[in-house]
């Protein structure tokens, strides 16, 4: 089966989409032996696998073809050749059946995706819905999502210094966040204890974004009953909810092991250590899946195409999720080896994003 319509890819080189039958099949053996093995294959084994007979010579006089293309090369220590990851991004767009999953596929992620729904907060549900995704593709799965959609139950204010205070909120799932505020010159404590009765009678259940919205009209409405300086706590406090925005955004990762199963040299542990360090700068990590929360569907990185994971050459394959409204709320996939099922993963991702679209749709 082609590409279904929610997974939108990137067109190959102009150059490329000239191969001939044979050229895509010998380079399509290539690169399923890799993602199979992680090995090099030689010219010799791929004469044995393609359809057509053709002499290990004739194969070999492809692959030269081939390597002058920039989609494979012969790494130093042998004489079978690889995919680079040009030739990885040629075959994931042009080249690789997308398969759809069937029933019992689609079964297996929703029954592990919906027992998911019974968690005490969205956080622990994608908590656990990321590690049985890294589970289903052996790989480590990530979330990100905004931390701004815990409903709030409570907010205070505590004067720090004359003209800081702490600004204490408290969520339904019992999560604490604290924001230091500026306050205007001369603001009495009466005026700190009637901003936050006032917020406190109107945030309960509510997320920030729902807050703000109704705050901003409801104190357009009370401007005249309000103490002027109160209004001016009260509006320093929603500003200051709506600052950072990329600060309140907050990633998880699960399932780093299952990244080390599978190592094949000592390069191949290097380069898991450098994912791992990239996975521990997050803010990196954080812009990456940000891209992607303005599109449709999957996107697939594929090794130096994200800057953040060039050196480990690993590839990131995300889609995102969305609340109840229908509006995108965060991104949701996995990061692994360049020799990930393709053909698996992308399919189990896009999935996976509407369960968990579901699951937060209630």
């Amino acid at each position: 089966m082609a590409h279904h319509d929610p997974i939108h890819l990137i067109a190959p080189r102009a150059g490329l989409a000239q191969l001939n039958e044979r050229s895509r099949d010998i380079f399509r053996q290539i690169v399923e032996s890799y993602l199979a093995t992680g090995e090099p294959v030689g010219s010799r084994n791929i004469s044995r696998l393609i359809a057509m007979p053709l002499s290990p010579a004739s194969v070999r006089n492809v692959m030269a073809d081939l390597e002058q293309l920039g989609l494979i090369y012969a790494p130093h220590t042998s004489a079978g050749r690889l995919p680079t990851e040009l030739g990885l991004r040629f075959f994931v767009d042009a080249l690789m059946q997308v398969g759809d999953l069937n029933d019992s596929e689609r079964q297996a992620i929703q029954s592990q995706l919906t027992s998911v729904g019974h968690a005490q907060s969205v956080e622990a549900a994608l908590e656990e819905a990321l590690t049985r995704l890294s589970g289903l593709t052996r790989a480590a799965a990530v979330v990100l999502t905004p931390k701004s959609n815990a409903r709030l139950k409570h907010i205070e204010f505590v004067r720090l210094e004359p003209e800081k205070a702490l600004v204490i909120l408290v969520g339904e799932d019992g999560q604490v966040e604290n924001r230091v505020l500026t306050l205007p010159p001369g603001v009495p404590s009466s005026a700190l204890t009637e901003a936050g009765n006032f917020l406190n009678a109107r945030i309960r259940g509510r997320t920030l974004a729902e807050a703000r919205l109704e705050l901003e009209t409801a104190l357009g409405e009370a401007r005249t009953e309000l103490d002027q300086l109160t209004h001016k706590v009260i509006s320093a406090g929603i500003a200051s909810w709506s600052g950072g925005e990329n600060e309140d955004r907050q990633l998880i990762v699960r399932g780093h092991a299952n990244l080390l199963e599978d190592l094949h040299a000592l390069e191949d542990l290097e380069r898991v250590r450098l994912l791992f360090d990239d996975l521990e700068t997050k803010r990196g990590v954080i812009d990456l899946l940000g891209r992607a929360e303005t599109a449709e569907g999957v996107r697939i990185f594929i090794g130096s195409e994200n800057k953040l994971f060039s050196l480990s050459g690993s590839s990131t394959i995300i889609s995102p999720y969305r609340d109840a409204a229908g509006h995108i709320v965060g991104v949701l996939g996995v990061i692994g080896p360049t020799r990930l099922n393709y053909a698996r993963v992308i399919p189990t991702v896009d999935y996976a994003a509407r369960i968990v679209s579901r699951l937060l749709g209630g």
